[in-house]
C-alpha cells in the first residue's frame, strides 16, 4: 500500500461497464487510479452486432479509457496497465499480474509483476458460457469484444467471395453461406436481425450470383427472448421469420469445424457460427478464495464489499449478493451497473 502522505491507490480490474463507470466518477484529487485490464477501452456492447455488417464502424462502439478517466494518462500516480490479474494477496494488499501480448508477432514475451493497492475493485466481468460442449471454443465466434465483431465481418465477407469462385460445389457453397447463431437471447436475436438486413439490402445487390444461397438459422433450446414479455417475444419471432431467419428449437451437443450436431441427431452445416448463449463467472473469478454467490460470482454485501477481506470490493457481472443480505442476484445487464 501507499505510504503515509501519499494519495491512497485504488486499483480497478477491468474496463467494462462497471469498471469504467466507477473510474469515471472517482475523485482523482483524493485517490490515485490504477486500472489493470487486457483492453484499453470500453465497448458499448448493445451496438456491437451492428458493426459486424457495417451498419456502424468499430470506432463508434469503443471509448478509450483515457477519455473516460483522463487521470490514467496524466496524473503522476495513476496508470493504465495492459495486463491480466492472476492472483490476489489480501494480507499483503497486492495483486499478481501478467502482461497481455497474445495475437501479436515479434513482441515481448509476457512477464509478471505485482501491484500494491489501498482499495481493490473487481470489475472483470464474466465470460461466455459454453456449457462444456466440445468444439465451441475452437470453432465458434463469440460476440463480446471488438475483435470478435471484426472476425465475424472478415469471415462473412471471405465466405461470400469464396462462394463465387469457379469449381466450388453446390453443397459447399450452401455450407459457406449458411450463418448459424446459437442462443435466442437479446444478442443472438439482434445479430440475426442485423445479418438478415445485411443479406436483404447489401448481399442481394453486391453478390447477386450467390444471393439465393445465403441463409441464417437461429438455434435456441427454449423460447426466443424468454425473459421478455410474451408480446415482445412474439413480435420478435414474427419479424425474424418475415426477414428470412430460420428458427430451430434444439440443444447443441457437439461442434465440428464445418457442422454442429443437435440433440436429435440432426447435422447443421455452417460457414459462420456465432455463439451467444449467455455469460457466467470466469475461471479467474471462480479461483478466487472469496465467498461466492449464485453461479460462482464473488459474493458481496449491500455495499458491494467482499465481507471476508478488508479493502476489497466487486462490481458488475463478476459479483452477486450473498444470501445473508436477503437480496436477489441481479442480472448481468448494463442497467444494473448504471
Amino acid at each position: 500500500p501507499t505510504v503515509k502522505g501519499e494519495k491512497p491507490r485504488v486499483v480497478v480490474l477491468g474496463t467494462g461497464w462497471a469498471g469504467s463507470r466507477l473510474m469515471k466518477d472517482l475523485d482523482t484529487t483524493g485517490y490515485d487510479v490504477v486500472c489493470v485490464s487486457p483492453r484499453n477501452h470500453m465497448v458499448f456492447t448493445p451496438l456491437l452486432a451492428s458493426t459486424c455488417v457495417g451498419t456502424l464502424e468499430f470506432r463508434s462502439v469503443a471509448e478509450p479509457l483515457a477519455r473516460i478517466q483522463p487521470a490514467v494518462s496524466r496524473s503522476p500516480g495513476s496508470y493504465f496497465l495492459l495486463a491480466r490479474c492472476t492472483a490476489v494477496d489480501p494480507d499483503a494488499h497486492t495483486i499478481d499480474c501478467e502482461t497481455v501480448t497474445e495475437g501479436e508477432k515479434d513482441t515481448l514475451k509476457p512477464w509478471k509483476f505485482k501491484v500494491s493497492y489501498d482499495k481493490l475493485v473487481f470489475g472483470c466481468g464474466a465470460e461466455a458460457s459454453t456449457f462444456g460442449i466440445r468444439g465451441v471454443t475452437e470453432h465458434a465466434t463469440f460476440l463480446r469484444e471488438v475483435h470478435d465483431a471484426q472476425e465475424i465481418r472478415r469471415k462473412l465477407l471471405l465466405n461470400l467471395m469464396l462462394s463465387d469462385v469457379p469449381g466450388i460445389s453446390e453443397g459447399e457453397k450452401r455450407r459457406l453461406l449458411h450463418c448459424v447463431v446459437v442462443g435466442g437471447g437479446p444478442t443472438g436475436v439482434e445479430f440475426s436481425g442485423e445479418l438478415s438486413d445485411f443479406i436483404i439490402r447489401d448481399v442481394k445487390e453486391r453478390y447477386s450470383h450467390v444471393k439465393d444461397y445465403v441463409h441464417v438459422t437461429l438455434i435456441e433450446a427454449n423460447e426466443i427472448l424468454s425473459s421478455f414479455d410474451v408480446r415482445l417475444r412474439q413480435y420478435a419471432i414474427n419479424q425474424l421469420v418475415k426477414s428470412g431467419v430460420r428458427l430451430v428449437r434444439g440443444i447443441v451437443k457437439d461442434v465440428q469445424p464445418d457442422k454442429l450436431i443437435l440433440d436429435n441427431g440432426e447435422e447443421v452445416p455452417y460457414g459462420l457460427l456465432v455463439w451467444s448463449t449467455g455469460v457466467g463467472a470466469s475461471s479467474f473469478v471462480k479461483s478466487l478464495p472469496f465467498p461466492k454467490s449464485h453461479g460462482g460470482r464473488i459474493g458481496v454485501d449491500e455495499w458491494l464489499r467482499v465481507p471476508s477481506v478488508p479493502d476489497v470490493f466487486a462490481v458488475g457481472d463478476c459479483c452477486g449478493f450473498l444470501e445473508s443480505t436477503g437480496k436477489e442476484v441481479l442480472p448481468a445487464l448494463a442497467q444494473v451497473i448504471s
